[in-house]
């Protein structure tokens, strides 16, 4: 059942603007005013109904946006630090903010100091744990990986280790670009030098478990498709890869966007994935057979998106084509069908008589 204006993703664009698109009817409406000061830097649903939508600007204000109303309802300005935010989520009624100085707060509505966490300068995103929603991982420009616990700030629950030293014996750079937590506690990141790594905090080995290198271009957005046992990645020449967590090889590459990815999400339940970015575009692929099934211009760079799993997603997903085997059978039983018709013989050919 179709709710809340029929919108199946939320997308936010440099223009300040809050976008909300029906892949249906491929028809999108903005919300706010435009302003480049105040361009969409994070997007998050305030509440499991996602009654409640979370819009973190550039001007440092994080407004409360109804998708049933249609309308921005609440608006909170959230200082300190330097930089744009990289991170945006919600514990309980309080909000939690981090920017790319490493500033991360927490906001609580009763009016009490925010608490405070300084987990390092370059920081490129924060990311919560949807399974233990007190942790919160970090990772950034030679700012590796640490989780943290809101339940014990003062020093990270996990910090990873950076690789070994390359064949030539010199260190490793450090850019982290994104990252997800598994509901194994497992991490999965991806970095601007190409790889997708997968951490585990229960090991006592801090680094990589896990490390594969991807394509070309660097690494800039992550999500992961139901079932965990692989990850998209998206790229910052437009490429989109599916990979295998187990064995790091690359399932499957999707087709269509023409420039850098910004926002990628899946759909928690169905093979569908999400994408947006600097061409202007939103794309919705089916993960299962690698079809783009929609996509929509909307007038503006890309920054983020978020997916409204409370939608009808059932017509978005189209019946898939015939197997191969399927279209044999098919022509076989075409040709069986045909009536044969008999070639005439070829006549002998007459002999010339001899000279007497």
């Amino acid at each position: 059942m179709a709710t809340r204006g029929g919108h199946h993703v939320w997308v936010g664009a440099e223009t300040g603007a809050l976008k909300g698109v029906n892949l249906r009817k491929k028809q999108a409406t903005n919300f706010g005013e435009l302003s480049r000061g105040g361009g969409v830097c994070a997007l998050c649903w305030g509440d499991p109904e996602e009654s409640e939508l979370l819009v973190a600007s550039l001007d440092r204000s994080v407004k409360l946006f109804s998708p049933e109303k249609g309308k921005f309802t609440d608006s909170w300005q959230c200082p300190g630090g330097e930089g744009p935010f990289c991170g945006l989520a919600t514990l309980d009624s309080a909000i939690i903010t981090c920017v790319e100085s490493g500033l991360i707060r927490v906001w609580r509505q009763d009016g009490t100091e925010p608490l405070e966490l300084e987990v390092g300068r370059g920081l490129c995103r924060m990311r919560q744990d949807p399974v233990n929603r007190q942790r919160l991982g970090t990772g950034g420009k030679e700012n590796g990986l640490k989780v943290w616990d809101l339940e014990r700030p003062r020093e990270p629950v996990f910090r990873a280790k950076n690789v070994r030293n390359d064949w030539l014996d010199l260190r490793v750079p450090i850019w982290d670009r994104d990252l997800q937590f598994l509901s194994s506690g497992k991490i999965v990141t991806c970095t601007a030098h190409r790889q997708v790594r997968v951490y585990d905090p229960a090991s006592p080995q801090r680094r990589p478990v896990m490390e594969a290198t991807i394509g070309e271009a660097p690494l800039t957005a992550l999500a992961l498709p139901p079932g965990e046992t692989s990850v998209v990645v998206g790229s910052a020449h437009g490429d989109l890869a599916v990979i295998d967590l187990r064995k790091g090889r690359v399932l499957r590459c999707l087709k269509g966007l023409a420039g850098g990815v910004r926002g990628l999400q899946c759909h928690p339940l169905r093979p569908l994935l999400a994408s947006c970015g600097l061409d202007r575009c939103l794309r919705l692929h089916h993960l299962g057979q690698g079809r783009l099934l929609h996509k929509v211009y909307l007038k503006s760079r890309l920054t983020s998106l978020l997916l409204s799993s409370h939608q009808d997603w059932e017509s978005e997903e189209e019946e898939p084509p015939p197997p191969a085997e399927v279209k044999e059978e098919a022509e076989d039983a075409l040709w069986d069908s045909m009536e044969t018709i008999a070639t005439p013989g070829n006549r002998p050919k007459k002999r010339k008589s001899s000279g007497p």
